[in-house]
């Protein structure tokens, strides 16, 4: 039975993996759909560049920092309890190379590649899993810290601020770094429009996140015996709020529209597994609502040319699912308990203030010793042409 157990165990985390590895396809769509033509090749390579890259350095170097497991061990005790231990590291890979690939929304059509990756190498290496190993392994004691200080531990059972709020907030100071893209906003105070290329990549995209999405909520169980419906119902439940309210604030852009469902999903990964599907609802129009407001906010008002808004879906949506378990996981409002609102409130600070140190640092650096952006030739000829030498389009097409 025991073998048995492993073996289930094992499986179904490797669905779970499977099921996340594919939303990179939906990461690399959803920039594709949004980019304009001339740099439509970049937004695929990218992605799967910036996986390559995260695997190599969360294998040898990140996974540690974060768990203190080395794999540098005969392949007999690796394939112990079924490999299990293997298929964990698969999929919690997974999770920290949706960082790299939520950074890349936001810097798209004018960072340089080279430098990306290698920012990609120390994110995924050092700034993520020193968050990560705080709170899902209780590193330097961060957990008992906040069961004492505030009578509950940090909970986040999928990542709202693991993933969602550190990449969104590491992806803040290379957009600000990178600074807008040329032509984006004019000297008189105008801004330029720069619409989506394709509304059906943009959809796909959208799609195939919102579907992968299951397996990484539902699958953060990381075992059969722990894996719980309710998971599965809240994902559901917050997806459609983000779909109603970004249907109805948005005023019916398909933009706005296909990025609700992720709003949603990103701010109920925390408490997935404490709310109630009522709670799991508003959670997810409310962050479907944050989501167009700070969007329109961001590039029309701020002038922060994040072009996929990947800071108010990821950073801001995040930071509010964090605190949203502190609140709809309580039993006052029909949860299961076991959580506080300080608690949870200080640990996203602290994950926001993590992320924000960390890329600054990275990019900052890569910056003075490199250079992150494109030349303005470069950029005005698109990143295809420039970086990879093809073009997704005939020649004519390119400066779209």
């Amino acid at each position: 039975m025991d073998a048995f157990k492993s073996g289930a165990d094992a499986v179904f985390l490797l669905m779970g993996a499977v099921m996340v590895l594919a939303m990179h396809a939906g990461f690399a769509f959803l920039e594709l759909g949004t980019v304009r033509k001339k740099n439509q090749v970049n937004a695929l390579t990218k992605i799967l560049s910036d996986f390559g890259v995260s695997t190599v350095m969360y294998f040898f170097v990140g996974y540690s920092v974060a768990y203190g497991v080395n794999f540098m061990a005969d392949a007999s005790v690796l394939a112990q309890k079924n490999g299990y231990d293997l298929v964990k590291f698969f999929f919690l890979l997974t999770f920290a190379a949706a960082i790299p690939a939520i950074v890349s929304g936001g810097i798209a059509e004018r960072a340089r590649f080279y430098p990306q990756l290698a920012a990609t190498a120390l994110v995924v290496g050092f700034v993520y899993p020193f968050f990560e190993g705080l709170v899902w392994n209780n590193n330097l004691g961060f957990q008992e810290a906040m069961e004492a200080l505030f009578g509950a531990r940090f909970h986040d059972f999928a990542g709202s601020v693991v993933v969602h709020a550190v990449g969104g907030w590491i992806a803040l100071p290379a957009v600000l770094l990178l600074g807008a893209r040329r032509g984006r906003y004019r000297q008189d105070g105008g801004v330029a429009a720069h619409p989506p290329s394709s509304i059906p990549f943009l959809s796909l995209g959208a799609w195939i996140l919102t579907v992968g999405w299951f397996g990484f909520n539902v699958m953060s169980a990381q075992s059969v015996e722990a894996a719980s419906g309710l998971v599965a119902v809240n994902s559901l439940m917050a997806m459609v709020g983000g779909i109603l309210a970004a249907l109805v604030v948005g005023r019916n852009d398909p933009g706005f529209l296909h990025n609700g469902p992720l709003a949603g999903l990103v701010a109920v990964c925390a408490g997935s597994d404490l709310m109630h599907p009522a709670g799991a609802l508003v959670t997810g129009l409310i962050a479907g609502a944050l989501f167009v407001w700070l969007f329109t906010l961001t590039q029309n008002r701020w002038k922060i040319d994040d072009v996929l808004g990947v800071w108010p879906l990821h950073g801001l949506c995040g930071a509010w699912g964090g605190i949203a378990a502190g609140i709809f996981g309580s039993t006052a409002l029909g949860g299961l308990g076991g959580v506080s609102f300080a608690a949870q409130l200080a640990g996203t600070v602290l994950g926001i203030l993590v992320a924000l140190a960390g890329g600054f640092l990275v990019y900052g650096l890569l910056k003075m010793a490199t250079g992150i952006r494109l030349s303005p030739e470069e950029e005005f000829n698109g990143a295809d042409l420039s970086i990879h030498r093809i073009s997704a389009s005939p020649e004519r097409e390119t400066n779209w």
